[in-house]
Protein backbone atom coordinates (compact mmCIF):
# COMPACT_ATOMS: atom_id res chain seq x y z
CA UNK A 1 0.00 0.00 0.00
CA UNK A 2 0.85 3.41 -1.01
CA UNK A 3 0.06 5.27 2.41
CA UNK A 4 -1.76 4.94 5.85
CA UNK A 5 -5.08 6.27 4.08
CA UNK A 6 -4.84 2.97 1.44
CA UNK A 7 -3.62 0.69 4.49
CA UNK A 8 -6.51 1.80 6.66
CA UNK A 9 -8.76 0.96 3.68
CA UNK A 10 -7.31 -2.25 2.83
CA UNK A 11 -7.79 -3.62 6.48
CA UNK A 12 -11.30 -2.16 6.89
CA UNK A 13 -12.24 -4.31 3.87
CA UNK A 14 -10.31 -7.47 5.27
CA UNK A 15 -12.08 -6.82 8.99
CA UNK A 16 -15.34 -6.94 6.79
CA UNK A 17 -13.90 -10.28 5.18
CA UNK A 18 -14.58 -8.58 1.58
CA UNK A 19 -12.07 -9.88 -1.09
CA UNK A 20 -9.93 -6.97 -3.36
CA UNK A 21 -7.46 -6.74 -5.42
CA UNK A 22 -4.61 -3.97 -4.82
CA UNK A 23 -3.08 -2.12 -7.93
CA UNK A 24 -3.80 -5.23 -10.36
CA UNK A 25 -5.80 -3.09 -12.63
CA UNK A 26 -4.34 -0.75 -15.48
CA UNK A 27 -6.70 1.65 -17.58
CA UNK A 28 -5.88 3.56 -20.19
CA UNK A 29 -7.12 7.16 -20.96
CA UNK A 30 -7.22 10.35 -23.16
CA UNK A 31 -7.25 13.97 -21.85
CA UNK A 32 -9.03 15.86 -24.61
CA UNK A 33 -7.18 18.83 -25.36
CA UNK A 34 -7.21 20.66 -28.86
CA UNK A 35 -4.56 21.89 -31.47
CA UNK A 36 -4.27 24.95 -33.12
CA UNK A 37 -1.81 24.70 -35.93
CA UNK A 38 0.18 27.85 -36.87
CA UNK A 39 -0.03 27.86 -40.48
CA UNK A 40 -2.18 25.42 -43.00
CA UNK A 41 -0.55 25.91 -46.50
CA UNK A 42 -2.94 26.21 -49.43
CA UNK A 43 -1.58 22.45 -50.25
CA UNK A 44 -2.34 20.90 -47.00
CA UNK A 45 0.69 20.72 -45.38
CA UNK A 46 0.40 21.84 -41.84
CA UNK A 47 3.49 24.16 -40.51
CA UNK A 48 3.89 24.53 -36.72
CA UNK A 49 6.91 27.36 -35.94
CA UNK A 50 8.88 26.93 -32.80
CA UNK A 51 11.33 29.18 -31.53
CA UNK A 52 11.41 26.96 -28.26
CA UNK A 53 9.44 24.10 -26.48
CA UNK A 54 8.04 25.85 -23.47
CA UNK A 55 9.50 23.79 -20.59
CA UNK A 56 6.85 21.89 -18.26
CA UNK A 57 4.07 22.73 -20.85
CA UNK A 58 4.26 19.40 -22.74
CA UNK A 59 4.76 21.00 -26.06
CA UNK A 60 7.00 17.83 -27.58
CA UNK A 61 4.86 15.29 -26.31
CA UNK A 62 1.65 16.91 -27.15
CA UNK A 63 3.00 16.90 -31.21
CA UNK A 64 3.44 13.66 -31.01
CA UNK A 65 0.13 12.91 -29.90
CA UNK A 66 -1.67 14.87 -32.51
CA UNK A 67 0.64 13.45 -35.39
CA UNK A 68 -0.20 9.70 -33.67
CA UNK A 69 -4.00 10.30 -33.86
CA UNK A 70 -4.39 12.26 -36.95
CA UNK A 71 -1.53 10.09 -39.06
CA UNK A 72 -3.70 11.56 -42.17
CA UNK A 73 -1.92 15.17 -41.96
CA UNK A 74 1.38 16.34 -42.63
CA UNK A 75 2.07 17.93 -39.93
CA UNK A 76 6.14 19.80 -40.33
CA UNK A 77 8.39 22.15 -38.08
CA UNK A 78 10.26 25.48 -38.77
CA UNK A 79 12.79 25.89 -36.17
CA UNK A 80 14.26 29.43 -34.98
CA UNK A 81 16.70 27.71 -34.61
CA UNK A 82 16.83 23.91 -35.18
CA UNK A 83 20.34 22.76 -33.94
CA UNK A 84 19.95 24.78 -30.81
CA UNK A 85 19.54 22.31 -27.78
CA UNK A 86 16.11 21.72 -26.64
CA UNK A 87 16.33 23.25 -22.58
CA UNK A 88 17.35 20.14 -20.77
CA UNK A 89 17.83 17.57 -23.09
CA UNK A 90 20.81 16.84 -24.97
CA UNK A 91 19.13 16.25 -28.21
CA UNK A 92 18.34 20.11 -30.71
CA UNK A 93 15.34 20.66 -31.71
CA UNK A 94 16.53 19.23 -35.54
CA UNK A 95 17.42 15.88 -33.58
CA UNK A 96 13.82 15.73 -31.56
CA UNK A 97 12.36 16.11 -35.33
CA UNK A 98 14.02 13.49 -37.49
CA UNK A 99 13.73 10.86 -34.35
CA UNK A 100 10.19 11.60 -34.15
CA UNK A 101 9.35 11.43 -37.87
CA UNK A 102 8.75 15.27 -38.15
CA UNK A 103 9.96 16.65 -41.37
CA UNK A 104 11.91 19.97 -40.52
CA UNK A 105 13.49 23.25 -41.51
CA UNK A 106 15.88 26.32 -40.06
CA UNK A 107 14.19 29.55 -39.68
CA UNK A 108 12.47 29.90 -43.53
CA UNK A 109 9.49 27.71 -45.26
CA UNK A 110 11.74 25.71 -47.89
CA UNK A 111 9.98 26.44 -51.43
CA UNK A 112 9.94 22.62 -52.09
CA UNK A 113 6.67 22.72 -49.34
CA UNK A 114 5.42 25.30 -50.91
CA UNK A 115 4.24 23.58 -54.23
Amino acid sequence: MRNAFERSLAASLKKRKMGFEYETLKLSYTQSHSYTPDFVLANGIIIESKGHFRRGAGEAAKMIAVRDQHPHLDIRFVFYNAHARISGQKQTYAQWAEKNGFLWAHEEIPDAWLS
